[in-house]
């Protein structure tokens, strides 16, 4: 399973069917939907799968199509009166766009310290980077930043509880997310934390076109190309807009590529993706997940920006890969500090 999320993190999709997700519903939240609607979003259908865990099929125009929020409830949710607000955890998942993750792998929801936030795991598009997309100059679908944050965002604050004491945390694409909403909408998180992001894609340009590509995407489709659109690469990328990120508490972590602690005996190298590798800067003989290696160089170079710009940021680099073990890991480590800032106290 590791091995599988760390090649997903950044190229394959995990397939979920609807009839997978509909399997553990409980009768009484099998109802019709409620119809939502707001700036092009509706609720379409909603499903408790299990204990305190809420899926919501939302119909979006942003993205042209279905897409799902995963909801993992606070205690006391369900009694929840019309200005209960509660603080919020948005989680951000890798590239393969898979809203089941943090639950199905990382298993948010036995997480004692989480039953009092609710905890928003919203799915992307494949290789959808957290942005609204280009389109070489026409726009449209997939709006994937549009969805979050003027779709999903004001519904859960009107119709399920969401509060406006926010953090979020991310891994690999998620990481970027993070710090990229934050950095385009200062004051809409209190504190980020990546994992092993893909927070300045500026500085491996060709790393977003060799998982585009080995994907079967239009990398240009994105933010068009790195130098003819820099100023919309520079627009998105987290490292151009460190100033913007004063006042949020930011961390940052990853690993060198390495195998390191978390690495099993034996660990596989990453698939290999090609026109990874910058025949310029070829990767160290012993590094087995390039991706990881480009993960870490871009993580420490934001941090240092952030850092001259007068950000509080903390950081936490390690010998290791690109896989789930080191962003479970992460998550313990940073959970503490992000629950403290959602509840609105400084640290």
């Amino acid at each position: 399973m590791a091995d599988r999320r760390r090649f997903l993190a950044l190229t394959m999709p995990t397939l979920v069917s609807a009839a997978g997700l509909l399997a553990f519903a409980a009768p009484r939240a099998q109802a019709q939907a409620r119809a939502h609607a707001h700036e092009g979003v509706r609720v379409v259908d909603e499903q408790r799968t299990e204990s305190r865990i809420v899926d919501l099929t939302v119909r979006s125009a942003a993205l042209g199509r279905d897409a799902r929020v995963r909801l993992l409830t606070p205690d006391g949710w369900e009694r929840r009166g019309r200005h209960d607000q509660w603080p919020v955890l948005y989680l951000f998942i890798g590239g393969d766009g898979d809203h089941e993750a943090w639950t199905r792998e990382y298993g948010v929801q036995k997480k004692p310290e989480l039953r009092g936030i609710l905890v928003v795991m919203p799915e992307m598009p494949l290789y959808g980077f957290y942005s609204d997309w280009w389109n070489h100059g026409r726009g449209g679908p997939p709006a994937v930043e549009s969805f979050h944050l003027r779709e999903v965002l004001p519904l859960l604050e009107r119709d399920y509880g969401a509060g406006t004491r926010r953090v979020a945390a991310g891994e690999s694409q998620g990481g970027f997310g993070a710090l990229s909403y934050a950095a385009r909408h200062p004051g809409l998180f209190r504190a980020v934390t990546s994992y092993s992001g893909f927070v300045h894609p500026l500085q491996h340009p060709h790393a977003v076109r060799a998982g585009m590509t080995y994907l079967g995407l239009d990398w240009l489709a994105l933010w068009g190309d790195p130098v003819a659109q820099r100023a919309i690469w520079q627009e998105r990328d987290p490292y151009y807009l460190a100033e913007r990120l004063r006042g949020t508490r930011v961390h940052l972590s990853s690993g060198d590529g390495r195998a390191g602690a978390l690495d099993p005996p034996g660990t596989e190298p990453d698939p290999h993706i090609p026109g990874l590798e910058d025949p310029d800067h070829p990767f160290p003989e012993d590094v087995i997940s390039p991706t990881e290696t480009l993960m870490g160089e871009e993580s420490r170079a934001v941090a240092a920006r952030l850092r001259r710009a007068g950000v509080q940021v903390s950081t936490h680099f390690y010998a290791g890969t690109h896989s789930p073990p080191y962003w479970w890991r992460e998550l313990d480590r940073t959970l503490p500090m992000l629950l403290i800032r959602s509840h609105g106290v400084a640290q």
